[in-house]
């Protein structure tokens, strides 16, 4: 495996994997640029060493083939205006065209390659389909953190053709590093923040942190899991009752390594799924009947506010409540708040997981955080402790 940053790129064709999944409105504009602007330093690292690049990546989910909305062609101008270059768009990611504007890439220049998903290939990790990219380039970069957790065509099984050249990028490379900051290298106290609506979706992770963290601050709708677990009345509350005896297993192995498990004692109930509901605040443990929690109270908020505040290294996966509608927002806002002043502070802060993300997003404080990750689903193995095939694929 080579180092971006001592890799002599001059004259190289470089193939780089981005993922530029990025959401996009009616009019087909770009809603969302985190993901491409996180790609630029890598891209702008290869046309600095006098290379070319190759850009490859997917938009959306599209099921038969080539259509028309999920065209890469859409964020072509976005690319632009974002690198400060123009760059040249092929209609299709393999084939003549693709063949012929990739040979004919002068150094310093920008080729982005039609979207991956058009060919079913791509997600079967076929093969072929990946020599058939890899012959665009001499290089292989893999920035696309986001589809790491895929064992895709061009995110992992092209790597083998080139043994010698192949590498990750700037994004990658951070990802990597501020996981591994807060998993293995982490200054005391450490606190992860845990939230989302499932406990079922969030076990693994919460069990790889009980031997990690100091406090461990659980929210969002798998509250009322652990709640009824422990004999509370959680009303119509959001609830797993297969995973009761598990919610009881996980706080018992909480006290058994002396973490602090702080499960919200108040919430912020609702009599309907809804902005306009009307609410009460109540224990989390005595919901009345017919209503649900749908955000944690103003002492559970305090709390968590408070152990943010006296960590020195922060994991946040999930928000608190239904931060979506204004109501349901303070327990997840005062989180993103404090997240952020301990981070000024001297803290190291990792926010992972589409939902924590958005809501840093929402309340404007993703430059106030060490690492915003751009990768939701790998993000979320890689906490677990799985390997990821697309980083295994470079490693190796």
């Amino acid at each position: 495996m080579q180092n971006i940053d001592n890799y002599d790129f001059s004259s190289k064709k470089v193939l780089i994997r981005v993922d530029f999944n990025v959401p996009l409105n009616e009019a087909f504009e770009v809603t969302d640029n985190t993901r491409i602007k996180a790609a630029i330093p890598t891209i702008k690292k290869v046309l600095a060493g006098s290379g070319s690049v190759i850009l490859m990546s997917h938009l959306g989910r599209p099921k038969n083939g080539p259509e028309a909305k999920f065209s890469l062609q859409h964020i072509v101008a976005e690319i632009e205006t974002l690198l400060g270059n123009s760059i040249d768009f092929a209609s299709d990611c393999i084939g003549k065209e693709a063949q012929e504007k990739a040979a004919n890439l002068e150094s310093g220049k920008v080729l982005l390659l039609e979207n991956l998903r058009f060919y079913r290939e791509e997600t079967k990790g076929d093969s072929e389909f990946a020599s058939k990219l890899a012959k665009l380039g001499d290089v292989y970069i893999n920035d696309a953190f986001g589809t790491a957790h895929r064992a895709h065509a061009s995110t992992a099984i092209i790597a083998s053709s080139f043994p010698n050249d192949k590498m990750f990028g700037y994004l990658i490379n951070k990802e990597i590093k501020s996981v591994s900051q807060v998993m293995e290298n982490s200054v005391a106290p450490v606190t992860a923040i845990v939230g989302g609506a499932k406990v079922s979706s969030k076990i693994v992770i919460i069990e790889n942190l009980l031997d990690k963290v100091d406090n461990l601050i659980i929210g969002g709708g798998m509250t009322y899991t652990f709640a009824k677990a422990l004999g509370g009345n959680i009303g119509s509350s959001l609830v797993e009752d297969d995973y009761l005896e598990l919610a009881l297993d996980i706080i018992e192995k909480a006290k058994s390594k002396n973490v602090n498990l702080m499960i919200p004692a108040d919430t912020i109930a609702a009599d309907s799924f809804s902005n306009e509901a009307n609410t009460q605040s109540c224990n989390t443990n005595e919901i009345p009947e017919g209503w649900m929690g749908l955000d944690v109270g103003e002492k559970a908020s305090t709390e968590n506010v408070a152990s943010v505040l006296s960590s020195k290294t922060i994991l946040w996966n999930g928000p608190m409540g239904v931060f979506e509608m204004e109501t349901f927002q303070n327990g997840t806002k005062s989180i993103a708040l404090a997240v952020a002043e301990a981070t000024q502070n001297g803290a190291f802060s990792v926010i992972g997981g589409g939902d924590s993300v958005a809501a840093i997003n929402q309340f404007n404080l993703a430059d106030k955080v060490s690492h915003v990750s751009t990768g939701g689903g790998a993000m979320l193995e890689y906490l677990e402790g799985k390997s990821l095939p697309g980083i295994e694929a470079i490693l190796n």
